[in-house]
């Protein structure tokens, strides 16, 4: 399905405004200064990638790079990885589950894929064509 990736961004994008939403006015009381940070770190990673995988899209249906491809799926992935995981420690105290704890290692490789993800974007440009 060629919308796929549009469709990923926009869940993404709408997560993304709706936890912010959620920070903003539920979080505000309950979490200290530096979870709501935390999260809120959690929530900007997600609306920015999200604009990208839409950029991404476009790039890909213009030049049919697999290196753009390729970076979607890696960003894609990573923020799932990188902010699920910072929601899930920011708000395991909060639903008493000290057991997701598990999910701090999580972040680092989540961040690591959105990293990998811009140096295949990189790669992609450096390998298109000046028109």
């Amino acid at each position: 399905m060629k919308n796929t990736l549009i469709i990923k961004a926009g869940v993404l994008g709408c997560i993304a405004v709706l936890g912010g939403a959620f920070g903003a006015h539920a979080l505000k009381e309950i979490l200290s200064a530096e979870h709501l940070a935390s999260f809120n770190t959690g929530v900007r990673y997600q609306l920015i990638h999200a604009i990208v995988l839409l950029l991404l899209f476009m790039l890909i249906e213009k030049y049919k790079s697999k290196q753009f491809l390729i970076a979607s799926k890696l960003i894609f992935f990573g923020t799932i990885l990188f902010s699920g995981s910072i929601y899930l420690l920011t708000l395991k105290n909060i639903i008493g589950a000290d057991w997701l704890k598990f999910a701090g290692p999580i972040t680092p490789i989540g961040g690591l894929l959105i990293i990998i993800g811009w140096i295949f974007l990189i790669i992609g440009g450096s390998k298109l064509k000046a028109n």
